[in-house]
């Protein structure tokens, strides 16, 4: 059985909203959620991993005519049999190669792609994992810091999506979320 998704906090931030959950990113409901992918577009292990098994191989077959997708860019998919859960699944490459070492500031330009993605495709709700995380070898709280700024700088010129989720898959990156989040410092929201 897989652990659904539960919502942990929410912040508002004007007429947008930012989510800290817990669980399995495949089972959430959301119009996108983000592949913290590599720029070949393998879906073998991680995020990736999990939603190819739940997706389908097809979404893996559409993303790889694509390849390869810099870090910085980010391309969309349908989401197999996902729908109609999730409409797409956004693949932002947060390395070059499968199970690479990664870095922030990757994680930021594939955050930043992703958010951009969304905006252009009018999508309301889109869903994060820990990108970077596992084996990229970030931790939790250095992955969410970069997502944040990412997502700080988008909503100073758009406004969509308006609901961002940040899923952590266990206890331990929750509790780095939850740290992060508390200490963080959005000034995208302070104008709304």
């Amino acid at each position: 059985m897989v652990a659904e998704v539960e919502v942990v906090k929410k912040i508002s931030c004007g007429n947008r909203e930012i989510v800290i959950a817990k669980g399995d990113i495949t089972t959430i409901e959301c119009d996108a959620v983000v592949n913290p992918a590599n720029s070949l577009m393998f879906m073998g292990g991680g995020v990736a991993g999990a939603l190819r098994r739940v997706a389908g191989k097809e979404v893996e077959e559409e993303a790889r005519k694509h390849a390869p997708v810099p870090v910085g860019e980010a391309i969309a998919t349908g989401a197999g049999k996902l729908e109609p859960r999730i409409k797409i699944i956004i693949h932002a490459p947060t390395m070059e190669r499968p199970a690479m070492r990664t870095t922030t500031s990757k994680v930021r330009k594939a955050a930043t792609a992703a958010l951009a993605l969304a905006a252009e495709k009018d999508i309301e709700c889109l869903a994060f994992p820990a990108m970077g995380a596992g084996v990229g070898g970030l931790n939790a709280k250095d992955s969410l810091a970069a997502m944040l700024e990412a997502l700080d700088e988008h909503w100073k010129s758009a406004n969509t999506p308006k609901r961002v989720i940040f899923v952590a898959y266990n206890d331990r990156d929750l509790r780095q979320f939850l740290d992060v989040i508390e200490r963080s410092r959005m000034t995208s929201c302070k104008d709304s």
